[in-house]
Parts: C-alpha cells; sequence; structure tokens
C-alpha cells in the first residue's frame, strides 16, 4: 500500500480569480464602448450647436475615469450663445458614473467667466461653481446649478454687478408634475441667493443698507418647450411670443432689517424683454430698504422715488404691511413711485 499523499486540485482557487478576470474584461470592454459614445455623440451635438448659431471652441478634450466613472475634461473650453450670452473657464469637467451615464456632473475647478452682450465679462471665482442634469431622455430633464461663496469681479470695461459676493446660489429646474406624472408643458423652478453683499454705492448695497440681501423664488414656468430655441435674443424672446408666463410665484426676501414674503398669480415679458405684472408683498420695514436706495448712487434706481416710496411706507413704522410692485411700462412701481427699470429677460 503507498503512503504518497494524494494531490488537491487546484481548480477551486483558480476559479474565482478567473471569474474576476472575464467580469473585468467584460467592463473594461464596456467602459471604452461607453467612452467612445461618449466621444461621438459629444461631436455631434457640438456640431448641431454650431449649426444653431452657437460657439464652441475648446482644445481637444480627454476622456479618463477607467474602471468606475467617465470623466471628459475640456481646457480652455469657451461656449457662447447666439443672444452674445455665455461662459469661458480654463477647464470645464464633466463626470458621470459608468453605470449611469444618464446622470451627469460639470464643474469648472478653476471658476467661469460669464459674458454678457452689451455689458462686458464679469469673472466668477469662489469655492465651487458646478450643475447636474439627469433624465437626459426625457421631455425636460433634471437640472440644478449652484455656486459655493462665489466672487464677482468685473473685468476691464465692463459694466458693475449688482452683486460682489454671496454665500451660495442656486438653481434648480424639475419638471411639474399632475398628479404624479409630468404631462404638461410646464417646469418648476427655484431660485436661491444667500447672503449676497452688493458692490459698493450700487443698489443691493443701498437696499440693505451695507448688509446682505438674501432671496428665495419658486414658479411654474409655462410654455418651457419654448425655451429650448436659441437666437440673437435669447430663448426667452420665443418663450415670451408663445405667451410664456411664470405662475404660482412665491418666496420670501430679506435685505438689511427689511423682510418681504412675495406672491405673484402670474408674471409675463413685454416685447423688450421688461417684466410685467405684479408682486404682492407683505413686508416688515420696508422704509428702511427704501430709504437705502434712495441714498444709493447707482444711476438705475430713481432716488427721488425711492425716497417718497419710503416716506409713505415709513407710516406704519414696525408693523408688517401690505404692498403691491408692479412691473408696468417698462418700470418698478410701488404705489405711484417708478423705482427702477423694471427687470430684464433678455
Amino acid at each position: 500500500m503507498s503512503d504518497t499523499p494524494a494531490r488537491h486540485s487546484r481548480r477551486g482557487l483558480i476559479i474565482p480569480f478567473a471569474i474576476v478576470g472575464v467580469l473585468l474584461a467584460v467592463w473594461t470592454g464596456w467602459w471604452f464602448y461607453l467612452a467612445g459614445q461618449i466621444e461621438t455623440r459629444l461631436a455631434v451635438q457640438e456640431q448641431a450647436l454650431r449649426d444653431d448659431g452657437w460657439g464652441i471652441t475648446h482644445q481637444p478634450a480627454t476622456v479618463t475615469g477607467w474602471p468606475f466613472r467617465t470623466r471628459v475634461a475640456f481646457p480652455e473650453a469657451r461656449i457662447t450663445a447666439p443672444s452674445g450670452h455665455g461662459v469661458s473657464a480654463s477647464e470645464l469637467v464633466a463626470e458621470a458614473n459608468a453605470w449611469n451615464p444618464g446622470h451627469w456632473v460639470l464643474i469648472a475647478p478653476d471658476g467661469l467667466t460669464l459674458a454678457r452682450p452689451g455689458k462686458g465679462e464679469i469673472a466668477i471665482g469662489g469655492e465651487g461653481a458646478r450643475m447636474s442634469v439627469s433624465h437626459l431622455r426625457d421631455r425636460f430633464p433634471d437640472l440644478r446649478a449652484e455656486l459655493i461663496r462665489p466672487t464677482f469681479t468685473p473685468l476691464d470695461g465692463a459694466e458693475p454687478f449688482p452683486i460682489a459676493s454671496a454665500e451660495h446660489v442656486q438653481f434648480e429646474m424639475r419638471p411639474h408634475l399632475t398628479d404624479g406624472a409630468a404631462t404638461t408643458d410646464e417646469v418648476d423652478v427655484l431660485f436661491r441667493l444667500v447672503e449676497a453683499r452688493g458692490r459698493p454705492d450700487g443698489p443691493v448695497e443701498g437696499a440693505t443698507r451695507s448688509g446682505v440681501l438674501s432671496l428665495e423664488l419658486e414658479a411654474t414656468v409655462e410654455q418651457a418647450s419654448r425655451l429650448r430655441g436659441a437666437d440673437s435674443a435669447g430663448v426667452f424672446a420665443n418663450w415670451a411670443a408663445a405667451d410664456g408666463r411664470f405662475t404660482a410665484v412665491k418666496g420670501r426676501l430679506q435685505a438689511g432689517d427689511s423682510r418681504a414674503l412675495i406672491a405673484s398669480e402670474a408674471l409675463a415679458a413685454r416685447e423688450d424683454g421688461r417684466l410685467e405684472g405684479q408682486l404682492a408683498l407683505t413686508a416688515e420695514r420696508p422704509a428702511a430698504a427704501m430709504a437705502g436706495l434712495a441714498a444709493s448712487r447707482s444711476g438705475a434706481v430713481n432716488r427721488m422715488a425711492a425716497a417718497g416710496a419710503a416716506a409713505a411706507s415709513g407710516v406704519q413704522g414696525d408693523r408688517p404691511v401690505d404692498l403691491v410692485l408692479r412691473f408696468s411700462e417698462g418700470r418698478t412701481w410701488l404705489g405711484p413711485f417708478a423705482l427702477a427699470p423694471a427687470p430684464k429677460l433678455f
């Protein structure tokens, strides 16, 4: 009888490694296929935008991130709409999980430069600038953009920007839901500005009396599909021509010691892009903000009218007062006082 020990098969050790190797090879093939698809679709989309009058330039893009992410870097990127509005950055980076290529996050690691037609460029710095977009195959995607502790610096020759800095700026857009389903030509939007400080001698600094401005607004945008067209006047021109409106507007405002709750059934835009409609305000200490506007050195503010509005609203003292802010004839009115031009959408 032999004393030679029995040999044990090593197959049980090899099989798990073989399975991992096969899975890794399959996943690597999927990643490179996805990277190729991204490059192809980007080239097609860029050309389509150029054909529509957009200006898009950047140094050669690179796709990295294997194995779990797809990261597309665009050095020296500049994107300009037909209206002349645009952004540029030393680098724009778009990232998505390789298993969820329908949800992208776009970041500008070194900040952005905002181009305003006829007004010059504004450098946007701070601790972060990012935008995320998902549900790209739906009629309206989900979109969220935010700036973290941004600063706004006019470049040489540019008109001043009302805000010098803020703690946070946020914008969100998603399909409007009716009975749990997005079946309408509407989107819901949210804008949030937190603790913004105005530029020296500007209207924001005046209204806040060198304090901070915080604003939160939400609304439903009708005729949202008309926002997709772009021409020399911008997307809002097509939207306004199709009788687009902001409805169910509500929010809150704090300017220094003055506070207000805001509501409006509907706001629209004139042919010249100026906002039309009215906002109902339940305000606390509005006289302080009006007096600050009257003392500002901004050429856009009617200081005599602001002083009159301050005197009229100051009769209430510290008690809450109901006010109506009207956007009419291209101006912003508080009662009989025309304070400034109405906000301009395009």
